[in-house]
């Protein structure tokens, strides 16, 4: 009796849970939150889609709510927009096991065969489900997008550590405790810390190389690495610590610390210098190293040692605490300090941005330049840069050393002094230097204001060559003084050229680099027994084994017809005497055939759409041009002027398609492209209007790949956005998100390299994406 009132109490709380899931599964209708009906049309679906959209979208709506009503609405679009999906959530009240759907709607259940059954067992476990994910995954989840356009970046100012897991997973509820830990620790040291769900991540796992389930990778400046050893703290921090590079950091002692110190001239950067106690380097001060490494050069010394007797007695440091000084020009006095037991990220990193420059750095490169002497944003941001233009050979001379005692004396918020070799940039020089001969071959002071990026500036030249003189400090005081009263000042005006990079590597050296790298990437392959990772490269080598075999066996069939031609030479004189005389008859037919004086160029349409591309015949390709209805006509007979040369193609269709009628469709192909457009973020507010016109898409419609051609920034367009764009902070894609701002003339330049892409699609050497399938063109 007891028994069966147990089976009654059972089947009651299986018949309560069942009723439970179906309320929970019906609160997410996604025909209610995008307010169509279950007959409505993928038209009907599309259009309400759209208006939602951009009622909701977080950067135009404020509403607190905002950005989940928009994700509400994604993943409601997501499903009905898909008619696999659709079925699916009709009959069974779901869309599929990938769909991202609140997390609370995964357990289902579906009538099979007069029964019900559970596609997941009926009592759950935490052991990676996304259900339970802990709060500290549930924070780092990271999607494609979001890793492409923020994890990659990042990833050169700081490491990133990344956990991919999976539902169902043992494994990963074991190492979990660990990995909390870990995350706690470093996250405050700057590390980054990312979770991928390989369930709803495919891509982005794929992406990432990750073949099994947990695995914990490291991103560091773009490279991927993967950890192989046991998953406790101290493997995961050494980790960490040896994805950082190995020469971030020079250990210092009395030995050492002058030449150190005297590096700033070769390295043109402030070097660092941190005591403490521990023997080794600490890891937060080589994240630190590795964030500011583009500014600073770091040094550390292990005050517990003797050869630190002599610098802690010299630069007063109190060895009782952490203490980091900053040295610039002069090696005899720090420029600056800080000193603190505990210091925390946000002082360090406000403490490095405001002693990241010399007092007079030099000019080795057009993004120094623009970084040292913005260009002016308002009344109250102006920035007056003084230049010392001194042959390089004056550098250790009177001239420099006194310009440099008066920048360390003068230095403010509205003044930059930098200095910049003559000879090591004639072009930039020129600008500034009189036609006089009196300033040939000596120092010259200018003082000069930025007024737009296309290199337009305002300067003064003082007007005697500067000899480090007591006179010329007061004349070039004087100067600064009524500046600040007068801005008429600077009278003279000039366009200047970019500088020429002074410290870039040399080709071969920088072919050296990534060689060396290759090998350590192929070695560590090789050690861990990536074998998928590595089929790639071999079959690289295979190949061009192949290929150098096979023109060594080519070469010697040629090399023995040439020796037997040249047995029989009035055979071949007479062989050639024929092949004129053919040549001369083709040439003779061909002149009479009309020539084709116009290049055909249709619209790509839902009514062309299917025989122009779905239905293309193998070995033909279709040339799409994007354009808008503004810019019509001028692209259209550019696009026909530089694609005339390749009409005589039977193979090669010639199209353009609305990029005001079939955005979507156009967006949705470029996905696949991420190497030559990347995947806009949804959250980027401009990501709605982003002016694509101009590119040149080349489909496969069998193979059901394309190639793609963007139109690279001319100097034309360069000088256009510098004239045109009084704001200099916008960026380039919004400045393409106004076509009517730079004019015809770098509309007109847009297909300028497009012939030479053109040969390259016929010579089969241009990138190739896939795709699984070819969108429907509404």
């Amino acid at each position: 009796m007891e028994v069966k009132k147990l089976s009654i109490s059972w089947q009651y709380l299986i018949v309560l849970i069942l009723i439970l899931q179906i309320s929970s599964a019906l609160a997410f209708d996604p025909y209610q939150i995008l307010g169509v009906t279950q007959k409505a049309s993928q038209a009907d679906i599309k259009k309400a889609y759209k208006k939602l959209v951009r009622k909701w979208h977080p950067d135009k709506n404020k509403h607190p709510q905002a950005e989940d009503r928009f994700i509400e609405i994604s993943k409601a679009y997501e499903i009905l927009s898909q008619e696999a999906k659709r079925s699916e959530y009709d009959a069974f009240g779901s869309g599929g096991e990938n769909t991202d759907f609140p997390r609370h709607h995964e357990h289902r259940f579906r009538q099979h065969a007069g029964s019900f059954y559970f596609e997941e067992s009926f009592m759950h476990f935490p052991f990676g489900s996304s259900d339970h994910q802990e709060p500290i995954d549930e924070k780092h989840l990271l999607h494609f997008s979001h890793y492409v356009n923020k994890v990659v970046p990042d990833s050169f100012k700081k490491p990133y550590l990344i956990k991919v897991i999976s539902d169902w997973c043992f494994t990963c509820a074991h190492i979990e405790p660990v990995w909390k830990e870990v995350v706690e620790e470093l996250e405050v040291l700057g590390v980054g810390i990312g979770v991928v769900h390989a369930g709803y991540e495919r891509r982005l796992a794929r992406h990432l190389g990750a073949q099994s389930t947990p695995s914990i990778i490291g991103v560091i400046s773009g490279k991927i690495s993967f950890f192989h050893n046991a998953v406790v703290p101290e493997n995961l921090r050494q980790f960490v610590e040896n994805l950082l590079p190995g020469n971030l950091v020079e250990k210092v002692t009395n030995k050492n610390y002058v030449q150190f110190l005297s590096g700033w001239q070769q390295d043109n950067k402030p070097h660092v210098l941190l005591f403490d106690k521990i023997p080794d380097i600490p890891l937060p001060f080589k994240l630190t190293a590795f964030a500011h490494k583009d500014w600073f050069l770091f040094g550390y010394v292990h005050v517990g040692t003797r050869g630190a007797e002599e610098m802690t007695r010299q630069f007063n440091v109190n060895v009782h605490a952490p203490t980091i000084l900053v040295f610039r020009e002069y090696t005899d006095k720090p420029a600056n300090a800080i000193q603190a037991p505990h210091m925390k990220k946000e002082a360090i990193n406000n403490f490095f941005t405001q002693n990241k420059y010399l007092f007079a750095t030099r000019l080795t490169n057009q993004k120094l330049f623009q970084e040292l002497c913005p260009v002016k944003r308002s009344h109250r941001q102006r920035k007056y840069c003084v230049v010392l233009l001194t042959p390089e050979a004056a550098k250790s001379s009177q001239p420099f050393e006194a310009f440099l005692s008066f920048a360390k004396a003068n230095s403010q918020d509205m003044l930059q002094f930098m200095h910049a070799y003559s000879d090591r940039q004639p072009e930039f020089a020129n600008a500034f230097l009189p036609d006089s001969e009196a300033f040939r071959g000596k120092s010259v002071v200018s003082i000069l204001e930025r007024r737009n990026m296309g290199g337009r500036v305002l300067f003064k030249t003082l007007q005697d060559p500067w000899t480090g003189s007591e006179s010329d400090k007061f004349v070039l005081l004087s100067y600064l003084e009524q500046l600040r009263k007068d801005s008429t000042l600077l009278s003279s005006e000039a366009v200047l050229p970019d500088l020429i990079d002074e410290l870039a590597p040399m080709i071969l050296v920088r072919w050296l680099f990534t060689a060396a790298s290759c090998i350590a990437s192929c070695l560590e392959d090789l050690y861990h027994n990536n074998w998928r990772e590595m089929i790639p490269l071999l079959s690289l080598a295979f190949s061009t084994i192949f290929v150098l075999f096979g023109t060594f066996i080519i070469q010697a069939f040629c090399d023995s017809n040439y020796d037997r031609e040249s047995k029989h030479p009035d055979k071949r004189k007479a062989q050639e005497k024929a092949e004129k005389t053919v040549s001369s008859l083709t040439k003779e037919s061909t002149s009479k055939v009309p020539k084709k004086g116009f290049v055909e160029v249709t619209e790509l349409t839902d009514v062309t759409y299917t025989s122009n591309l779905v239905r293309l015949r193998p070995g033909h390709m279709n040339v799409v041009l994007i354009l808008s209805n503004s810019t019509k006509t001028s692209l259209l007979q550019k696009f026909a002027l530089e694609v005339y040369t390749f009409t005589g193609s039977s193979c090669l269709h010639f199209s353009f398609l609305s990029l005001d009628k079939h955005r979507e469709w156009l967006e949705y192909l470029l996905e696949f492209a991420q190497d030559a457009a990347p995947i806009p973020n949804q959250y980027d507010k401009h990501f709605l209007d982003r002016d694509y016109t101009g590119y040149v898409l080349a489909l496969n419609g069998h193979k059901k790949y394309f190639c793609l051609f963007k139109p690279q920034k001319t100097v034309e367009e360069e000088e256009a956005l510098g004239a045109c764009d009084p704001d200099p902070s916008l960026s380039e894609g919004e400045s393409r998100g106004k076509p009517g701002g730079l004019g015809p003339k770098p509309l007109k330049g847009k297909l300028s390299k497009l012939s030479l892409w053109m040969e390259r699609l016929l010579e089969g050497s241009l990138q190739r994406f896939y795709i699984p399938s070819w969108p429907e063109l509404d």
